[in-house]
């Protein structure tokens, strides 16, 4: 699979979204950041904009619910066009019985975990999942620091990922960029969030190349 770059359109321009998914064409995904102002402090998109993406782009979106009433809600980013739903286990009443009904429905199924949400509970649902989204920042706004305190962490989902054998990709969000993509990338993240980093710079696409290339060049071998 190898590393992938999936740049957050929560840093575009809103008034030009079809435009600012066209300055990251190598991107492996586009990560759509929806939020109900509910689980967390702020409002975005809803699945009319998923639609609407999903129009305007060949890439494949990777749709992030920060949102209550995951169990409820994930289906319509399904249906929406999302290639990947991940729903935060904090807002889950039925994880494995969701991340069942998302696949079922034709998408990859991803469950993200707050900073101080521990991994190792949630083992035994890691064969259900095709993605484990390890926050390095609070979710809910971007341009935040990274945490370093969630590097721990990433190396505890990919042991156990290793232990039980499974393909499941590895992905962290919040505040990736140069500075911090190798960090991620050593303690075995293999899919890169990053918003602030790509659409702040000059050329986005070029930058995802930067990203991505920083990223192989320290990461485990397969």
């Amino acid at each position: 699979m190898g590393i992938q770059i999936t740049p957050s359109i929560l840093n575009a321009d809103p008034a030009a979204l079809g435009a600012e998914l066209a300055r990251i064409g190598s991107a492996d995904w586009v990560h759509v950041d929806v939020m109900d102002n509910h689980f967390v402090p702020n409002l975005t998109f809803g699945p009319a904009m998923v639609e609407a993406l999903a129009r305007s782009t060949d890439l494949p979106l990777d749709a992030h619910l920060m949102i209550d009433d995951a169990d409820r809600n994930a289906a319509a980013y399904v249906e929406a066009g999302a290639g990947s739903v991940t729903f935060h286990v904090e807002a889950a009443r039925a994880p494995v019985r969701l991340a069942r009904e998302i696949r079922s429905a034709g998408a990859r199924a991803s469950m993200a975990l707050r900073p101080a949400t521990p991994v190792e509970p949630y083992e035994e649902l890691l064969p259900e999942l095709d993605m484990l989204l390890i926050m390095t920042v609070e979710p809910g706004f971007g341009g935040q620091t990274f945490l370093d305190l969630c590097l721990p962490k990433i190396r505890t989902a990919r042991r156990l990922m290793e232990r039980h054998g499974v393909q499941t990709w590895l992905q962290v969000d919040g505040g990736v960029s140069l500075e911090t993509i190798e960090r991620c990338a050593e303690a075995g993240a293999d899919v890169f969030v990053a918003g602030s980093a790509v659409y702040s710079a000059d050329d986005p696409d070029a930058m995802v190349a930067e990203l991505r290339a920083r990223a192989q060049a320290v990461s485990p071998p397969s």
